[in-house]
């Protein structure tokens, strides 16, 4: 039965590409939703998103974010973010494209953040991770490093406060 639906899938394309028309690609559940979130992005003013490869590959765009507050105040960071087919049941990769000394981001750019990891669940979005990623500029988090020179400096800095 299976075969069958996919012989009938295949002579609709080969009808389609005889009439001139290209043929249609299904849009996997994750580009759905992407598209879904996307259309939803809240983001604070000091974030914009890019899409380096045109608006037709969603699945991989970049995020500046500019914080306007903490230590890292009016710097800016390039975040890469991949999203799998399977989103949201699996975290988009993100990684940090600009060089930083933060204890949440280690000197390759891969970024510790609880909800990139064992905290994911399928109701979250890619704005959540875009706050998240915020956050950690406004508020580092010493407690759960990844870098963790940095992470002692910013202890030690935040004790003498």
């Amino acid at each position: 039965m299976i075969r069958l639906f996919k012989v009938k899938e295949k002579q609709k394309e080969l009808a389609e590409n005889a009439n001139g028309r290209s043929p249609i690609r299904k849009q996997t559940a994750g580009e759905l939703r992407l598209h879904k979130d996307s259309s939803e992005l809240n983001l604070p003013e000091s974030c914009s998103i890019s899409f380096p490869n045109g608006k037709d590959d969603l699945m991989n765009f970049e995020v500046s974010i500019r914080p306007d507050e903490g230590y890292y105040v009016g710097a800016t960071f390039l975040f890469s973010f991949q999203v799998s087919p399977t989103y949201p049941h699996e975290s988009p990769k993100v990684k940090c494209k600009t060089k930083v000394y933060h204890p949440n981001i280690d000197l390759e750019g891969n970024v510790c953040l609880d909800i990139l990891r064992e905290d994911w669940k399928p109701v979250l979005n890619i704005n959540t991770v875009i706050y998240g990623l915020y956050q950690l500029f406004t508020e580092p988090n010493h407690e759960d490093p990844l870098n963790h020179d940095a992470a002692s400096v910013f202890e030690g800095q935040s004790k003498d406060v």
